[in-house]
């Protein structure tokens, strides 16, 4: 008696695990990006406290759920904050500018990709710091100089300053740190452009911070200081994340 074998379906897709289907943006994001515009605009200033879930249930014509994501990204990328019994304020405002090279959706992209670095490149530089080789620093000061060389010619050097965090991944003795900055490499970019281009016009001023910042990575790693090379590396990034949001 010869066995039977399953029908095979006319449609290959019928055969696929099934999942969600595609949506269009979600309502969270789109009031995420409302939001964030009135924020940036002037709308709501810093301190302002923000309308109620019910208010803006009400202005959005979205449900609570819908307003509750919203409102947790917005705290999450350190926008808003909550205080118990008294509701959302306002806590600081991305610098006006920041839309023009971007919507807001992808400005708290840039602000999530820097929280997350901090706490990357902060320990990939402790590693760098206890374990590189000569050769490893060498590549760093190599990198470094050559932010020197973009900034003494005009150029905002973001290949070469990419470069410099790189070669300090790679001397971590662990891939898994050049990896996943490789994986975030658009992200990277899209915060050192913004970071950028919103000093551009304080160009000597932005050249000196970074070497200050850059030269006191240098100098920790140099010295086999492990602690010193994570705090001066948050310190260099979260530097740069505070000259977006426009903090003080």
């Amino acid at each position: 008696m010869s066995k039977q074998t399953a029908a095979k379906p006319s449609n290959p897709s019928e055969s696929w695990p099934q999942r969600s289907p595609l949506r269009a943006p979600k309502l969270g994001d789109r009031v995420y990006e409302q939001i964030v515009e009135r924020i940036v605009d002037g709308t709501l200033a810093e301190g302002d406290r923000l309308p109620s879930e019910h208010g803006f249930c009400r202005m959005f014509e979205v449900s609570r759920p819908v307003i509750r994501e919203a409102l947790a990204r917005l705290r999450a990328d350190g926008i808003i904050e909550s205080r118990q019994g008294s509701g959302s304020y306002v806590r600081r405002r991305p610098v006006r500018d920041l839309l023009r090279y971007g919507d807001s959706t992808n400005a708290a992209q840039i602000l999530r990709c820097f929280e997350f670095r901090i706490a990357l490149e902060g320990e990939a530089a402790a590693l760098a710091a206890a374990r590189h080789t000569a050769a490893d620093l060498r590549c760093i000061r190599e990198a470094n100089d050559a932010c020197d060389d973009a900034a003494n010619k005009g150029r905002l050097g973001k290949e070469e300053d990419l470069e410099f965090h790189m070669a300090i991944a790679h001397a971590s003795g662990n891939a898994l740190f050049a990896e996943t900055m490789e994986l975030l490499h658009d992200d990277i970019q899209d915060g050192m452009d913004t970071a950028r281009n919103l000093s551009k016009g304080e160009q000597k001023e932005r050249v000196r911070i970074l070497r200050d910042e850059h030269g006191a990575v240098l100098e920790a790693l140099a010295d086999n200081d492990a602690d010193r090379a994570r705090v001066a590396m948050r310190a260099h990034l979260h530097n740069a994340q505070r000259r977006i949001v426009g903090a003080k």
